[in-house]
């Protein structure tokens, strides 16, 4: 009789619906068997003690940019890169995005081009697309992507000239989407607003980083998720809000879905634990990225609407640009490269943002079961058999410094350098491999797989309960 690959022993395993004390039997990258911790531990080829310890399911990250080009800039990250610092931060899948570098790229050729260099990847890879303007192939080209299974199509309503959509594109696409059983993803920000309090700023002569925040104002964004939801009501589209960073465009979202709406918010770790008064820090561009970092009060509240359960999310939006790149123009905002580097953190900082107010099984909500279930990742979020083994092990009171230099994402800075943060992963399997233990990372090679996803609507009800009764413990204990 042969003997399964691993068996993570006497650990508490935290789903999102609750807990049990458990051992996991692993073998062939999936979860075989979930063992009452009482009973005996079944022999395995290695086993590892969980014992007071919390058990989860391997991240997913919904919303992570790699080799990402922004006009001159190019993030400085690979597959490889990426994936290893997302194992190390216990993220076992990132959904990456395919948007066209110009106008002579498709979106099926970027998303495509993608999916190529997603061979050398360590975890598992799942891709959304991108459309910035309609022409008569774009429908078979969404059904290609579809094909493929990349079931989301992501598009901005800012950044004229470059990756922005305009409304006709927007509804013409959401429509296409409802036809395939896909999701529609929205970067909503208001081009004209932005646009023009940018312009008033430069001339004012307001326009380096200092000023960022005060160039992209709370309005934009609500305006555009207002905007956005209308056209998602007359197309009968689901929708998903990246990144949002106040609690105004937060509860527009919750108004919709209590109208019937099948509409999502994501928000960042950034967006809960840094406010604007980074913008007057010694090193600014640390926190180069759009939405801005919002006031103290927003940011309080945004904490709220995630203890609520009105978002649904926490992914990292990683860019990873380095601080030479962040400052060639930190006197113009309008020509740096934003985003943040995060796909290493986005556990930490997750799970210290929400150990006052919430359970582990809200923490594992918003950073595995939710993305995977959203975004019809089959195999993913969940410990159970049949499963993917993907599994991280961690003590919610171990605390570490966070240290730019000893990160592992391709860059030279973090925007959480000196923090004090629970919730890092000890132990971290994927794919039924052990990837990080106390030995360090142990690089499997490029073994990622592209996980094709399902329609959105054929795997899972939208309006599924958030999370089943369970006995609650909060975050910290």
């Amino acid at each position: 009789m042969t003997i399964p690959d691993l068996v993570i022993a006497h650990g508490t395993v935290v789903n999102s619906f609750g807990r049990q004390a458990a051992h996991v039997v692993v073998d062939g990258g999936r979860i075989i068997q979930l063992i009452d911790a009482a009973e005996p531990v079944p022999a395995a080829a290695r086993i590892i003690d969980a014992s007071g310890k919390l058990v989860i399911p391997g991240g997913v990250d919904g919303h992570c940019h790699v080799a990402q080009v922004t006009g001159r800039f190019r993030t400085l990250d690979d597959y490889r890169t990426t994936s290893t610092a997302a194992l190390w931060g216990g993220t076992t899948t990132i959904i990456d995005f395919g948007i066209p570098r110009d106008a002579q790229e498709s979106p099926l050729d970027a998303v495509l081009n993608k999916k190529r260099l997603a061979a050398e990847s360590r975890c598992d890879v799942a891709l959304h697309g991108s459309v910035v303007s309609w022409d008569e192939t774009v429908p078979w080209q969404l059904e290609q992507l579809a094909a493929e299974g990349v079931r989301s199509v992501k598009m901005y309503t800012t950044n004229r000239g470059s990756t922005m959509a305009d409304g006709d594109t927007i509804l013409k696409v959401m429509r296409e989407m409802v036809r395939l059983d896909g999701l529609t993803y929205i970067h909503a920000e208001h081009d004209p607003i932005i646009a023009d309090c940018t312009e008033q700023h430069a001339a004012d002569g307001r326009i380096g980083i200092e000023h960022l925040h005060s160039t992209r104002p709370e309005l934009a964004e609500e305006i555009s998720v207002k905007e956005t939801l209308a056209m998602a009501e007359y197309t009968g589209a689901p929708v998903y809000f990246v990144h949002q960073s106040t609690p105004g465009a937060v509860d527009l979202v919750t108004e919709a879905r209590g109208r019937g709406q099948v509409a999502y918010s994501e928000t960042c770790p950034h967006y809960l634990t840094l406010d604007d008064t980074v913008y007057g820090s010694k090193f600014p561009e640390w926190y180069a990225c759009c939405p801005p970092m919002r006031s103290a009060e927003t940011v309080a509240a945004l904490k709220e609407r995630l203890a609520d359960g009105a978002i649904h999310t926490v992914s990292s939006d990683h860019s990873c640009y380095d601080l030479s790149q962040k400052r060639e123009r930190t006197d113009d905002v309008r020509f740096m490269p934003h985003g943040l580097p995060g796909v290493e953190t986005r556990m930490p900082v997750t799970f210290t943002a929400m150990a006052p107010n919430s359970t582990v099984e809200d923490f594992v909500e918003v950073f595995s079961a939710g993305p995977a279930r959203i975004n019809a990742v089959p195999g993913k979020g969940t410990i159970a058999a049949g499963f993917d083994a993907d599994l991280v092990i961690f003590d919610p009171a171990e605390e570490r410094e966070v240290d730019g230099g000893a990160l592992h994402m391709g860059t030279d800075f973090s925007p959480f350098e000196g923090k004090t943060l629970n919730g890092w992963p000890a132990v971290v399997v994927s794919a039924g491999r052990v990837v990080v233990d106390d030995g360090g990372f142990h690089d499997p090679g490029p073994v990622g797989r592209f996980v094709a996803r399902n329609g959105f609507a054929a795997h899972h009800d939208a309006l599924s309960v958030r999370k089943s009764p369970s006995v609650p413990a909060t975050v910290s204990a």
